[in-house]
């Protein structure tokens, strides 16, 4: 294709929660699947900097990217789509783009200019989506919430601008909807669609194709209808049906036609034949397994499953790796702190205990780690799940009764502590209890030195390893020999041996734990070696039973 890429514009109508990042990111899987190179970049209209300092319940999780970003989960789904790695340059928000404007305004910058939303906050979000694209054939641009929405509008401005900017044919509009079936009437119902394309169409955007989510195959009176009234092709309304996964997407999608009328938007008639092995292998080990596994996740954030987005797709994703299915219980970990663990974790073929932030809840995830250790369950703590796996080892194997963490207070004796100071290449960096809590933590990609003849080097299968941050709290290396002597071995190091990164115990059947977060490099077809080896730990422990 040429040397400039094309871009697709992803917006969405009616109702949030539609499946946008979804439909990004199997688009971009299929423009794969044909030979094309693609980069996927998420427009957030919200006026945070970046989802770093808010709540799970109102944002899900954060993503974090290899160069420190924190990211919408978005870019989640993706890099498992596609496998190619986000930047801090592929997600952007409100908050970014004013707080961008106004330090330029007080330097000066705009030399007495009165600034506006047009033209500068307009070509701020333009500059972000043409810069530093690469060598790719499509960019692929979503914005977040849905045509109407008052934030969103500058965007959708800055879109509008590209259309007529960008070289003719150079860029695609898709639009997903909703279509709702009211049963009482026995009828799919077109005209939300058409007043979402209409709200859009006031903006100064046509949509190019739409995108069209429901529960029922749409009739084709219907498909006619809408492309009549929405001003597309017939071949360009796409229905998009519930799937029986995600990862079915891809194949769903293409069947619809969806790249194929993409391309044929860009002139693109006769398209590379599709390659679609990988996803119709992973579709057929997820239809058919060998049996399944179940992991009780106890956390903080459960009542809200998308708080814990990736870790569910790598368990997904280690389920694959195994040819079994992952049957998730969600455990909130404050609900049994008072009664006994096993009256909720009975029946559990491994236990996991994610990060979180706070005190809420810890004395639970410590329960869930005592009973993972002391029943042989197969246990993996990721981030404060390694961290209260370290109190524990420290409060029942080696007799430190008031084993805690300063992040809870200093009641007790603090095997966790703040991170005051790290590196990163020539890079130093100094927190504090009075830093401003947001993109303060240590973010990102860091190297790790695995021991040899550990459990995770061996599942690693190399002795150096690279994994994502994002933490503020870290467990005190000056315990180590204490702790090893009681059982609980560092098999994960900083490179400078300063800061514990992993720790396992060799004469249990799997117990891991490790300080970052190795769920954010996981993929359908390239799960991650540890969920890979939870999963299959857990497998053999169902077999047990």
């Amino acid at each position: 294709m040429g040397s400039s890429p094309r871009y697709i514009f992803i917006t969405g109508g009616v109702v949030s929660s539609l499946g946008k990042g979804l439909a990004s990111a199997a688009l971009g899987a299929l423009l794969q699947a044909r030979g094309y190179k693609v980069r996927l970049r998420k427009l957030d209209p919200y006026l945070n900097v970046d989802p770093g300092t808010m709540s799970p319940y109102q944002h899900g999780e954060v993503y974090v990217t290899d160069d420190g970003a924190e990211t919408d989960l978005d870019l989640g789904h993706y890099e498992r789509f596609t496998g190619v790695s986000a930047t801090q340059g592929d997600n952007i928000t409100t908050g970014r783009i004013y707080s961008d404007i106004i330090a330029k305004e007080r330097r000066g910058d705009y030399l007495g200019a009165t600034v506006q939303v047009i033209p500068h906050v307009t070509n701020e979000i333009k500059n972000f989506v043409l810069s530093d694209a690469g060598d790719v054939d499509f960019v692929l641009c979503e914005v977040g919430g849905t045509v109407g929405d008052i934030e969103g509008l500058p965007f959708f401005e800055a879109l509008r601008q590209l259309g007529q900017e960008l070289p003719r044919g150079q860029c695609c509009f898709l639009h997903v909807t909703l279509l709702p079936y009211i049963a009482v009437a026995g009828e799919m119902k077109t005209k939300p669609t058409q007043h979402s394309v209409k709200e859009l169409r006031s903006i100064g955007i046509q949509p190019d194709i739409l995108l069209c989510r429901s529960e029922r195959p749409i009739p084709e009176g219907e498909r006619r209808k809408i492309a009549r009234f929405c001003n597309v092709r017939e071949s360009a309304v796409i229905q998009g049906l519930d799937a029986e996964s995600i990862y079915a997407v891809p194949l769903a999608y293409h069947k619809e036609g969806l790249d194929r009328e993409v391309l044929a938007h860009f002139g693109v008639e006769t398209p590379p034949k599709a390659d679609l092995a990988v996803w119709q292998e992973i579709h057929q080990t997820l239809s058919n397994p060998d049996g399944d596994v179940k992991i009780a996740v106890v956390g903080k954030y459960t009542v809200l499953p998308d708080a814990y987005k990736s870790i569910t797709e790598a368990l997904v994703h280690g389920g694959i790796a195994n040819n079994v299915k992952v049957r998730i219980r969600w455990v909130e970990a404050e609900d049994f702190e008072a009664g006994n663990p096993e009256d909720v974790l009975k029946g559990a073929n491994g236990i996991l205990v994610p990060g979180g932030f706070g005190e809420r809840g810890t004395e639970g995830k410590i329960k869930a780690i005592q009973y993972a250790r002391e029943k042989d369950i197969p246990y993996f703590g990721i981030c404060l799940g390694m961290q209260m796996a370290v109190i524990e080892a420290a409060r029942n194997l080696a007799g430190i009764k008031t084993a805690s963490s300063s992040e809870f207070g200093d009641d007790g004796e603090n095997i966790v502590g703040l991170m005051t100071e790290w590196t990163r290449g020539n890079e130093r960096f100094e927190r504090s209890n009075t830093t401003d809590l947001g993109g303060t933590m240590r973010l990102g990609a860091y190297p790790a030195r695995l021991e040899t003849g550990s459990l995770v080097a061996e599942a690693y299968g190399v002795d150096q390893i690279s994994e994502r941050h994002r933490h503020r709290y870290e467990v005190n290396i000056d315990y180590r020999a204490v702790l090893e002597e009681a059982g609980l071995r560092f098999s994960g190091l900083s490179p400078d041996g300063v800061l514990p990164e992993i720790v396992e115990i060799p004469t249990h059947p799997w117990f891991v734990g490790v300080q970052f977060h190795p769920e954010l490099k996981s993929r359908p077809f390239d799960p991650h070696p540890l969920f890979d080896g939870f999963i299959g730990a857990a497998k053999t422990q169902s077999r047990l039973v």
